[in-house]
């Protein structure tokens, strides 16, 4: 499912690295925006975008129905935000419900289990064993986490220094499955797959979820590694540009999460 989510993103990208995109996005030329009014309208199982009139489709010709009108309008939204010509790479929420459309409605189970391989290696297990300074901010950044996973999920992880691989329980993993398929939506799916791969952690995804922490929260949690090693070494202008164009996604997939839901 991994592979069919990164053909239906390569179809509507022209690559998923966010800094390669952008080099390619300024090379090749981009379509012309080709209409005047966007509009959200009733469509059969809910609301869909008209263009001049006529209903968006997915690249995979499906039909593109939210069942909330404030979902819709999202997607709305980025559509009259184009200017003279149509970036997709400015349209993080329309990328993900082409992909939830096209890939994670045709089988969620897929995604479901690849999220549960996430978990399995969950960032948050994974610890540096120096300098003591780091080693004490990931205890106070992820160590709630953990506690909140063991007490409400009843998934109880083992930690692990380094690199070195730990494996989980089957009974954590099964506990997780249990509470991420409570709610088989392929838009929570999809949405709460985007949060996992871009943390590298579902924990932090599934806290989200459960209204444990937001979504700006679970991205700083996120990158108390990298924010640690720019604070001793400084910040490379082209990883600064990556994690935002990947912050900017973060925030579609919470926003998304949130209209579905009404």
């Amino acid at each position: 499912m991994r592979d069919i989510l990164n053909d239906l993103e390569g179809s509507f990208l022209s690559d998923p690295d966010p800094v390669k995109r952008a080099q390619i996005q300024m090379r090749q030329p981009l379509p012309k925006r080709f209409y005047q009014e966007v509009a959200v309208a009733p469509v059969e199982g809910g609301f869909g975008v008209h263009l001049d009139g006529r209903p968006v489709r997915t690249p995979g010709k499906g039909p593109v129905a939210l069942r909330t009108e404030a979902a819709a309008q999202l997607i709305a939204d980025e559509f009259e935000a184009q200017e003279a010509e149509i970036n997709p790479v400015r349209m993080p929420v329309t990328r993900l419900v082409n992909t939830v459309i096209d890939g994670v409605a045709l089988d969620p189970d897929a995604v479901a289990e690849d999220m549960l391989r996430y978990a399995s290696t969950d960032l948050l297990c994974y610890r540096a064993d120096s300098p003591a300074r780091l080693v004490e901010l990931q205890a106070q950044a992820w160590d709630p986490i953990l506690d909140w996973a063991r007490n409400r999920l009843g998934a109880r992880l083992y930690l692990a220094e380094g690199v070195m691989h730990v494996e989980q329980s089957r009974e954590a993993i099964a506990a997780i499955g249990v509470h991420l398929r409570l709610d088989p939506d392929p838009f929570r799916l999809g949405c709460l797959h985007v949060m996992t791969t871009l943390t590298g952690s579902a924990l932090l995804a599934l806290a989200v979820d459960a209204g444990e922490i937001d979504a700006e929260t679970a991205w700083t949690l996120a990158h108390v590694d990298e924010d640690w090693t720019i604070s001793q070494w400084g910040e490379d202008t082209e990883a600064a540009a990556a994690r935002a164009n990947r912050l900017r996604d973060m925030r579609a997939a919470d926003a998304l999460l949130k209209a579905v839901r009404g």
